[in-house]
């Protein structure tokens, strides 16, 4: 059974950075792709980043580009949001999510989620 756990999330004041982190389990994963959604209250789940396994084709949103950064570390099976220059409309629950598929930016895309990590942008 896959597993995921998002860690990292916390306060921090705008213009400041933060790593996500999402610890993948239960599966070889040298097929599937992986994705970081976020979703602020009231508001739907959106696509923040998108990255095969192999590393090799990432995908990012215009809102985020330039910002955040998807990497993998595949000897420790886990999944990093380096995310810079956050802005307080950045606070949302960020999620981990994976797919044995292609890199997707649709929510339907993904078979698998993590809890979520909170993170806070004070202004």
């Amino acid at each position: 059974q896959v597993q995921l756990v998002e860690s990292g999330g916390r306060l921090v004041q705008a213009g400041g950075s933060l790593r996500l982190s999402c610890a993948a389990s239960g599966r070889t994963f040298s097929s599937y792709a992986m994705g970081w959604f976020r979703q602020a209250p009231g508001k739907e789940r959106e696509f923040v980043a998108t990255i095969s396994w192999s590393g090799s084709s990432t995908y990012y949103p215009d809102y985020v580009k330039g910002r955040f950064t998807i990497y993998i570390d595949n000897a420790k099976n886990t999944v990093y949001l380096q995310m810079n220059s956050l802005k307080p409309e950045d606070t949302a629950v960020y999620y981990c999510a994976a797919t044995p598929r292609s890199p997707t930016v649709d929510i339907r895309g993904y078979d698998y989620w993590g809890q979520g990590t909170q993170v806070t942008v004070s202004s």
